[in-house]
């Protein structure tokens, strides 16, 4: 490893199998998740989005099989009518639909919108302040750390405002490094919940 590490050898096949293993790895996982549209009763096409952590959803461009916890299954004809927005070139590259659970604590500023363990999907290609629509306030899943907050949100003097659904919550505010632009700490827009009982 350490000649191949100052690029004095190739690895051997048998040596990229032991370190895939030692990973918990496979090639499949190497490769971007690609999965054909499902038929569900038969008629209608449906796109299937994989739940991931957290962190998974901020942090990784594309959604290797093992992150996937498992699917949801939305009609592809919704999801082929959403508009995207995202200012960084960057974030285009990304696998566009990830889905998220939402933990009781964090649905609760929420209430009535999320409930507790809903699954929220986002929008990675929305990171943008701008509203989808004139007549309604964009739901956001923001960064907090390795963590996603679901809020709606606004940027005023260098912080971005998260504001709760539910108003016997506070607002929050986290401040934007001088560095960094909001649609930064923007993970993308939600843009379905489900509410499961």
């Amino acid at each position: 490893m350490s000649n191949f590490l100052r690029s004095k050898r190739q690895l051997s096949l048998e040596a990229l199998d032991r370190i895939l293993a030692i990973q918990h790895l496979a090639v499949p996982d190497l490769l971007p998740a690609v999965r054909q549209p499902a038929s569900q009763d038969g008629d209608e096409e449906t796109g299937e989005i994989p739940i991931v952590s957290h962190t998974a959803a901020i942090f990784e461009p594309f959604i290797r099989p093992i992150v996937g916890q498992e699917m949801l299954r939305v009609p592809a004809r919704n999801l082929q009518s959403i508009r995207p927005r995202a200012p960084n070139t960057r974030r285009r590259a990304w696998q566009r639909f990830v889905a998220v659970r939402v933990q009781a604590a964090d649905a609760l500023p929420m209430d009535p919108l999320l409930l507790p363990d809903a699954v929220a999907l986002v929008d990675r290609h929305y990171n943008s302040l701008a509203p989808y629509r004139s007549n309604r306030p964009n739901l956001y899943a923001v960064r907090q750390g390795a963590h996603l907050t679901l809020r709606y949100v606004e940027f005023l003097a260098n912080h971005l405002v998260l504001r709760p659904h539910n108003l016997a919550f506070p607002v929050d505010m986290i401040p934007v490094d001088p560095g960094e632009a909001p649609s930064d700490m923007l993970a993308g827009r939600v843009v379905l919940i489900v509410n499961e009982p």
